[in-house]
Order: C-alpha cells, then sequence, then structure tokens
C-alpha cells in the first residue's frame, strides 16, 4: 500500500501536465474528415457538373477536365508548397504579415500524431487543400471554350502559390498574418475562395479575350439538369465547407449548418421569383444559379450570424448575383462565360461586407476578434473593406502576372480559331461527351 501511495505521488504531477496537453478527440475527427470528404464532392463532381451542363456540347467535356485537372494539380501544389505558404510560420515579422514561409514545404516538421486542437493536423491540411483546388476550379468558369488547356495547368500551379496561399495566410494565417490581426471574419472563405476566384476568373477572361462572335451567337447549355445537379452536390457539399470551417462536432458548426441551409434557401426564392417577375418565367437554371449564389453569399458568415442575418444575407445575396449575371456583364461587355465573376465574386462580396453588419456576439465563440469587445460594429464593416481591398489588389496584380508568365511558357495562352470552332473536346482531347 504505502509502494502504491508512493507511486501515486510521483504519478499524479505528470498525469496533471498531461491533462492540459491536447488530446484526439474522435468525435471532431470523424467530422473533419467527412467534412474534407464533402468538401472535395463539390469540386470533381458538383462544380464540374454545374460547369459543363452550362457550356456548348462540343466544349462539356473540356469544361469537366478543366475543373477536375486544377483540383488534382492544385491538391499537389498545395501539398508541396501551398500549405507551408499559407499556414507556415514566417520568423522575419514583416514578411509573416503576407507569406507563411517555406518550413513546411512537402508537410516538413509535421507528425502524423500532431494534432491540430483536437484533430490530427494532416487532416486539417487535406482540408485546407480542397479549399485551395476549389478556388482555382471555380476561376475556369470565366474562360471555358477558348483557353489552352496547356495553360490553364500552368496557371493552376503558378496561382496557387503566388495568389491562393498569400491570400489564405493573410485571412487565416494566425497571429502575425496582416489581416487576421486587423481582426478581419472571413468564417469559411468569402475573401479567400470565393472572392478570390470570382475576380481571378474576371482578369483571365479580359486578358484571354471574348469567344469568338461573343455575344452575336446564342449559346445555349448542354444540359440544364447536369447544371441543376451540379447545384445540389454543392449545396450537399458545402455543408463541409461550411460546418466543417467549425473545425469540429460543436455547436458553431451546427449554426453553420442551418445558416446555411436558411440562406441558400431564401436565395433560391429570391431568384426564381426575379425570373418570374421580370421575364415571365421561373427557369430551372435560374433557380440552380440562384442556389450557388446564397452558398457563395453565407459562406463568409455562416458562423457569425443568426437565422434573421442568414435569411438577409441569401436574399440580398441572390438580387447582387442576378445583377452581376444579368446586368453587369451587359452593361461592361466582358465574356465572363459562366458568370464565376457574377456569381461568385458579387455575391461574395456582398457576404464579406455583410459579415461586419450583421455578426451576433452571443458567446465567446461567436464574432470572435479585437472589435468584439466594444460591439464596434462599423468598425468591423471598415476591417471587412480594408480586407476586401487588399483581397482585390492581390488577386488583380497577382492574377495578371501568373497568366503572363503561364501564356509565355505554353507559346499564348488561347486556342487557334480552327480548335475553337470545331470544340475544344475533340481538338484538345479527342474524346465527345456523349457518343450517340
Amino acid at each position: 500500500m504505502k509502494k502504491l501511495l508512493m507511486f501515486l505521488a510521483l504519478m499524479l504531477p505528470a498525469l496533471a501536465f498531461a491533462g492540459d496537453a491536447p488530446k484526439l478527440d474522435t468525435g471532431d475527427t470523424a467530422w473533419m474528415m467527412i467534412s474534407t470528404a464533402l468538401v472535395l464532392l463539390m469540386t470533381p463532381a458538383g462544380l464540374a457538373l454545374f460547369y459543363a451542363g452550362m457550356t456548348r456540347s462540343k466544349n462539356s467535356l473540356n469544361t469537366y477536365a478543366m475543373v477536375v485537372g486544377a483540383f488534382v494539380v492544385a491538391m499537389v501544389v498545395w501539398i508541396v508548397a501551398g500549405y507551408s505558404i499559407a499556414f507556415g510560420a514566417n520568423e522575419n515579422a514583416a514578411m509573416q504579415k503576407v507569406f507563411g514561409g517555406f518550413a513546411n514545404v512537402m508537410l516538413s516538421g509535421i507528425k502524423w500524431t500532431d494534432l491540430n486542437g483536437t484533430y490530427p493536423t494532416y487532416v486539417f491540411v487535406a482540408f485546407q487543400g480542397t479549399f485551395a483546388a476549389i478556388t482555382v476550379a471555380i476561376a475556369s468558369g470565366s474562360v471555358i471554350e477558348r483557353i489552352k488547356f496547356s495553360t490553364w495547368i500552368v496557371i493552376v500551379i503558378l496561382w496557387g502559390l503566388i495568389v491562393y496561399a498569400p491570400v489564405a495566410h493573410m485571412v487565416w494565417g494566425g497571429e502575425g498574418a496582416f489581416l487576421f490581426d486587423e481582426g478581419a471574419l472571413d468564417f469559411a472563405g468569402g475573401t479567400v475562395v470565393h472572392m478570390n476566384g470570382g475576380l481571378a476568373g474576371l482578369v483571365l477572361a479580359l486578358l484571354v479575350g471574348k469567344r469568338a462572335n461573343y455575344p452575336k451567337i446564342a449559346v445555349k447549355p448542354m444540359s440544364v439538369m447536369l447544371t441543376a445537379l451540379g447545384a445540389a452536390l454543392l449545396w450537399f457539399g458545402w455543408y463541409g465547407f461550411n460546418a466543417g470551417s467549425a473545425f469540429g462536432a460543436n455547436a458553431i458548426a451546427g449554426l453553420a449548418l442551418l445558416t446555411t441551409t436558411v440562406a441558400t434557401a431564401v436565395a433560391g426564392i429570391a431568384w426564381m421569383v426575379l425570373e418570374w417577375i421580370i421575364y415571365k418565367k421561373p427557369t430551372l437554371l435560374g433557380l440552380a444559379s440562384g442556389i450557388v449564389a446564397g452558398l457563395v453569399a453565407i459562406t463568409p458568415a455562416a458562423g457569425f450570424v443568426n437565422v434573421a442575418g442568414s435569411m438577409i444575407i441569401g436574399a440580398v445575396g441572390s438580387v447582387v448575383g442576378f445583377f452581376g449575371v444579368v446586368g453587369l456583364k451587359k452593361m461592361f461587355g466582358y465574356d465572363d462565360s459562366l458568370d464565376a465573376f457574377g456569381i461568385h465574386f458579387i455575391s461574395g462580396l456582398w457576404g464579406a461586407l455583410a459579415t461586419g453588419l450583421l455578426a451576433v456576439k452571443d458567446n465567446d465563440l461567436l464574432w470572435d476578434g479585437p472589435l468584439k469587445a466594444s460591439g464596434d460594429r462599423m468598425g468591423q464593416f471598415i476591417v471587412q473593406l480594408e480586407s476586401v481591398g487588399v483581397t482585390i489588389a492581390w488577386v488583380l496584380i497577382g492574377t495578371a502576372v501568373v497568366y503572363f508568365i503561364a501564356a509565355a511558357i505554353t507559346g499564348g495562352g488561347r486556342v487557334d480559331k480552327e480548335t475553337e470552332e470545331m470544340g475544344l473536346d475533340e481538338a484538345v482531347h479527342g474524346e465527345k461527351s456523349f457518343y450517340l
């Protein structure tokens, strides 16, 4: 008995210390693994079908290949260096503001047993990698039917390192990162993903140029049904995107799940009603577009707002997305093929700004940041404006640089006239979507 007491006396301090150390939570781990799989589903299934269905039949396979090609290449780029740049630590304080450094290249310094809070760091790496991959894939929707596939692949490689990773670092990179220290709120990727990918799409569209005879010829979608299926898969996968960004099976994940559902449903109704009023016919393509606009708009706010706030964000996000698709493109005459800019950037912009106006602070998990204690809502809105401005400037310059480098490497960024006329499916890939 005496020996047992002595043993416990020696072990109690060690046990107490171990209790303070992070512990793996199986529930959180399971949820983050499921969330990663859900976000993965969004790109090679959801986004690919959503885009391919809206494309002309002679280019639908190429459109699908651009999305899937972007996903697989971007994931490898993320593992090689993207993660390190986005979430690594830089010893130089000035560089740390925008750049995480190369300490974790090829995940160097990260063990498979390491934890990110209550789940494995490797799961966090994979989860964030799906965000990086879908962001560049979003941009493809602006340049389909005329960009070289080789140029696109080079763009994916460079853009992930030069544009996406630094933006992700500035917003989500932790203490020392520029916009993180400013208190910018972006729950699941309003600036990092949707504004980033949507604006990159517009820049590429302007640099590549318009499709032949655009807008004189009617560009009819190959299959609205495929696009609708893609939208449904995006909505399903988006729960991993938004609720997964709570980084655990917790109350905030439940909040994000509900706000995502409500905002998306309201947005779908709003787009449908707008079409009904203006064109006298509610289209399935419009309903699918409204759903995506709502998903985009609620993303930066999903874990920060209540249900009423989510309804406002969804409704307005759909209206501004409708304007981006129907009005803005016609007003300025640019060829944003599948409206990546019109929906992802415009609705994402609204969502990012609305987060500052509608964030609630019911408990310590909501509206986190330096301005929370004082409840300075206008101050938070100014910070959101700053984060939007920095993102726009970085993406505009970085994407242009990436395009010119990629075009130089591949001998020009645009396919020739014969290839464009024939269609990229057969000319580039030697395949057809359907052999009938």
